[in-house]
């Protein structure tokens, strides 16, 4: 059997090779990441990697009102530090160990970078700032929530959309 093809047979495959990436884009939605139910827009999306999430770090700090502080050390993995209230997390770029106030915490996976930006497993940041955390694989959504904040646009109870009187 010849490797060669046909102008037309190579032609036909290109055709159906570009209908199928088109399909399976057209098709596939970014997932959506919200903060106390507050859409959050980052240029680098979350990602999956072995059934877990990882969001990245700064956007998702700054939605919850952390401050974020990086230190590089000179070619080695940058020490990251954030601080929500009296919470503060302390880890490096490419290891599991970390402090939560000063005491060890492990992580389930190093956190990483994508294109410059530091991505950390969603179960961290629940775990570090006591917010609940959910993915939904079939909305393609995420969701961190602060316990005690109400979703945005949602009312707390009936008695509060009464006018004062």
């Amino acid at each position: 059997m010849s490797l060669k093809m046909t102008g037309w047979k190579t032609l036909t495959l290109t055709a159906l090779i570009a209908l199928a990436v088109s399909l399976v884009l057209a098709f596939s939605r970014p997932v959506e990441l919200r903060v106390d139910g507050q859409s959050v827009v980052t240029d680098v999306p979350p990602v999956t990697q072995d059934h877990e999430v990882f969001v990245p770090l700064r956007a998702v700090a700054e939605a919850l009102g952390a401050d974020t502080h990086f230190q590089n050390k000179g070619g080695k993995a940058d020490e990251i530090e954030v601080i929500r209230g009296d919470q503060t997390l302390r880890f490096s770029v490419g290891h599991t160990k970390a402090t939560l106030n000063g005491n060890p915490m492990t992580l389930h996976r190093a956190p990483f970078r994508v294109r410059g930006r530091v991505m950390i497993g969603l179960h961290a940041m629940s775990q570090a700032f006591t917010v609940k955390t959910r993915y939904d694989r079939k909305t393609a959504r995420i969701d961190v929530d602060t316990p005690g904040v109400i979703e945005a646009g949602a009312q707390a109870g009936a008695d509060d959309s009464a006018p004062a009187q």
